[in-house]
């Protein structure tokens, strides 16, 4: 299931990209606009600043702001930021793989190999997603 922070995340960086402005957007408006506890919404920006995704302004007129076009920020990349690895179980991460104790043999195992084409079929999905579509819609 998606969580909170991931939902949050993707309307406020939705609502960024539509405001079309080069100014920065003010965490206050985006809370009052998309129903967002502001203080939640503050640490989720955080994040998305910390990785790069948005900027920041300090200031009367500060706020948030894309660092990238809408079109080139991918939604793996979202994801991975504020939900964590894509894959449902870690032995089939691309990027944060563990073995599973309970599984001696991952090439034997029926559910590694659904969660493999569960994974894929996300990846696919994502990748080919950008911010730019949602905001489009």
């Amino acid at each position: 299931m998606l969580s909170k922070k991931t939902k949050y995340g993707l309307k406020a960086l939705t609502f960024i990209a539509r405001s079309g402005s080069d100014m920065p957007v003010q965490v206050g408006e985006i809370a009052r606009s998309e129903q967002i506890p502001q203080k939640f919404l503050e640490s989720i920006l955080l994040s998305l600043r910390k990785t790069g995704i948005l900027g920041s302004k300090k200031g009367k007129h500060g706020g948030y702001y894309l660092r990238k076009d809408p079109s080139e920020v991918l939604m793996t990349e979202v994801m991975r930021v504020l939900e964590g690895p894509i894959a449902m179980v870690p032995c089939v991460s691309l990027n944060f793989y563990e073995k599973c104790d309970d599984c001696p043999d991952e090439n034997l195992c029926s559910v590694n190999k659904l969660m493999i084409q569960v994974r894929d079929s996300t990846l696919e999905v994502f990748k080919n997603t950008t911010l730019k579509d949602l905001s489009d819609r």
